[in-house]
């Protein structure tokens, strides 16, 4: 059939190589001879099929890799959660919402709301730094009647009888949703105005613009974002040993013009507050594990340009070990450094300057670049 089809057609085609659609402007007679192919080619693959399910053995080849232990892993397997931003509120048969809270035997009304599980894991665990000496330890921490401040925590700044007892005003971002600026600057003025001595800021995700934000008037604004661990908070025990709020300082970034108008990035350190000090120092290059540069910043979304590598002792050491391979020096030496390399001015106006530390929190900002 397919020898009739080539010579109507005058083609030359294998099997493999018939069109699954007929051309338009086929005669009549090669349409006909090639659906009839078609069919006889659709039921001959049945049969196979249906011979093969018979009498053919077959094995399951998923959960059985091959094992090669000359093969080397850099990544071990990992997945990909979400959690959804979305509550569904319950109706009875009349479609009516249901209150659970109003129900005397519900287990809802006993649960804490999410502010009050942050409080509780906040006065146990504390907020962490880069360094444990940086770490703030609450002596005391109580709900707050305010609008934006729902906490005030204290605790000792200073050692020994120099120690002064500080007050902190605790604000809880949403918990599935983002800080602005804007919250953030009311909920500084919030505290100011009854007298707190610092703002501590409890947030899983902050938008770019409040890392320029640290200091209102005399009162320092720390940002301290939370672990995702805590929105399954209820089912973890609140021992405080994990980092579950761990505050990542401003960090300190200078921008360098070329001769030929390029522009360089050079990040100078990070600047931490000392609790025991109660002021702000910047720290060197070696609190940064890596920082990402986006060259031509959009003000949507992150896109790592340029990526570099710091720290105290050489990451590439281990891995240049584990892979029993030599590294380009010369090529990493553009990677390991806290200079970048020259790019050119964004169209867009802005660049972004993304910081991670060793414990893997993240800050990021944004510049002008006229």
């Amino acid at each position: 059939m397919r020898e009739q089809l080539n010579a109507v057609l005058e083609t030359s085609w294998a099997e493999w190589e018939v069109p699954r659609d007929a051309d338009p402007k086929w005669p009549d007679a090669a349409k006909r001879l090639h659906a009839d192919w078609w069919q006889a080619s659709i039921a001959r693959q049945k049969a196979i099929d249906t011979s093969i399910a018979a009498k053919a053995e077959f094995e399951y080849l998923y959960d059985k890799p091959y094992v090669d232990n000359k093969r080397v892993r850099v990544a071990g397997p990992f997945t990909v959660e979400s959690l959804s931003p979305h509550r569904v509120l319950g109706v009875d048969e009349n479609d009516e919402l249901i209150d659970k809270v109003a129900e005397p035997d519900s287990d809802f009304a006993a649960k804490q709301s999410f502010p009050q599980m942050i409080l509780e894991n906040l006065k146990t665990a504390g907020v962490q730094q880069a360094h444990k000496e940086g770490r703030i330890t609450f002596t005391a921490l109580s709900g707050w009647p305010g609008e934006y401040i729902c906490g005030e925590g204290k605790y000792e700044e200073g050692d020994g009888g120099t120690a002064h007892q500080r007050r902190a005003a605790i604000f809880i971002g949403p918990e599935f949703g983002t800080v602005t600026r804007v919250d953030l600057v009311a909920a500084a003025r919030e505290a100011r105005d009854a007298g707190f001595d610092v703002l501590i800021a409890c947030a899983f995700n902050y938008e770019a613009h409040t890392t320029e934000f640290n200091k209102l008037a005399d009162l320092p604004v720390l940002k301290a974002r939370m672990n995702a661990d805590l929105h399954m908070a209820e089912d973890l025990k609140n021992t405080g040993k994990g980092n579950l709020f761990v505050i990542f300082g401003e960090p300190d970034i200078s921008l360098l013009t070329e001769a030929d108008g390029n522009i360089r990035v050079k990040v100078n350190g990070v600047d931490v507050f000392r609790p025991n000090e109660g002021k702000v120092e910047s720290s060197g290059p070696d609190e940064i594990a890596c920082w990402f540069i986006d060259t031509d910043y959009n003000e949507e979304s992150f896109f790592v340009r340029h990526a570099y590598f710091l720290g105290a002792n050489d990451p590439y050491k281990s891995l240049k070990t584990t892979l029993k391979a030599e590294i380009d020096e010369d090529a990493w030496a553009t990677l390991h450094s806290d200079t970048s390399r020259p790019f050119a001015k964004p169209k867009s106006g802005r660049i972004a300057v993304k910081v991670i530390n060793h414990l893997g929190d993240e800050v990021m900002k944004v510049f002008k670049v006229a």
